[in-house]
This record gives C-alpha cells, sequence and structure tokens, in this order.
C-alpha cells in the first residue's frame, strides 16, 4: 500500500506573508516534523503551491480577494521557513486555483500498476479553502481510498472557519486525526 503525503500551500504568504495568521505561524513546527515522520515511514510527500502571476488582481479570484500573493518568484510565494528544508527533496507541484486536478493525476503515476487504494494524509493551509478542497477532490477521485486531514498541522482563515471546514471535510467521510 502506497502513501502519500500532501502539504498543501505552506508559503510565506499564507503564514507571515500577505494573508498570514498567528495561527499559521503556529503550526509550522508541528507540520515540519509531521514531513520529516511521514519521509521515515516511506510516505510520498507532494507539496503545492499556491501560484499567481503579475495579473493576480484581474483574475476572477483577485476580482473577490484582491490581495496579491504567492506571486510567481517572490518571496512570499517561496515555502516559509521552516517547511522548506523538511520538503526538500520532494515532489513541488504549482496550482493556480484552491484544488489541483493534476494532484490525482500524479498519485496515480506513482501507485503505478498497484491495485491497492492509497492511503492520503493532508496538512497546510488555509483549511477553509485550498486543504478542504483538494482533500474533497481527492476523495471523489479515490473514494475507497483513506483519506485523511490531520486538524494541528492545519489552520484556517478563522479558528471558526478551520474548524467549520474539518466538520464539512468529516462529513465526506475524510477522518480527522
Amino acid at each position: 500500500m502506497k502513501k502519500f503525503l500532501i502539504v498543501v500551500d505552506m508559503q510565506k504568504d499564507f503564514v507571515d506573508g500577505a494573508l498570514g495568521t498567528k495561527e499559521a505561524v503556529g503550526i509550522v513546527p508541528a507540520a515540519a516534523g509531521r514531513i520529516r515522520e511521514a519521509l521515515a515511514e516511506g510516505y510520498h510527500v507532494i507539496a503545492t503551491l499556491d501560484t499567481h502571476g503579475e495579473n493576480y488582481l484581474n483574475t476572477a479570484e483577485g476580482k473577490k480577494l484582491p490581495v496579491p500573493h504567492c506571486i510567481r518568484g517572490t518571496e512570499g510565494w517561496r515555502l516559509c521557513e521552516g517547511i522548506r528544508d523538511a520538503l526538500e527533496g520532494c515532489t513541488l507541484l504549482e496550482k493556480p486555483t484552491f484544488g489541483s486536478v493534476r494532484l490525482q493525476g500524479m498519485i496515480r503515476e506513482k501507485l503505478g500498476d498497484d491495485q491497492e487504494e492509497p492511503v492520503i494524509e493532508l496538512i497546510g493551509l488555509c483549511t477553509d479553502i485550498c486543504v478542504v478542497s483538494n482533500a474533497l477532490l481527492l476523495k471523489a477521485h479515490f473514494p475507497e481510498a483513506s483519506v485523511s486531514v490531520r486538524k494541528d498541522c492545519c489552520a484556517g482563515v478563522t479558528p471558526e472557519k478551520h474548524n467549520a471546514a474539518l466538520e464539512t471535510m468529516r462529513s465526506c467521510q475524510i477522518d480527522i486525526l
């Protein structure tokens, strides 16, 4: 059975940059520790990078969230300190929006001929936007897989939205660890 840890958008702009929160800063040590544990346990680790262009404010997302963030090549787009070292040598996947439709393909490629359903765990930011989007996409593509989210390694836009997203995922048969 193949195991995957998906590290969602642990980038400077979401931790202590343009859209950062104290809760996001607070999960960095636990998330870095979980990445190291997962690597030691043989997990495939894939980290997503929220990635926008200079035209962000002219996009559909930019019109609803007019805060430039994660602009490719900027300091805010880079993985935050603490996570960057833990992810050294891991697969990075740029995504232009909340959920990545390419993520499922990457997992299927790594599964190869393996007929067993994968074990998929998610950590990262923001629980109520990109984590929930990716968790639901993964559950839809791998309905028999064990999909889980580690709540102490996630933070939402607010603590209330974090908890609401966890409840939504729990309702969709995603395990909350």
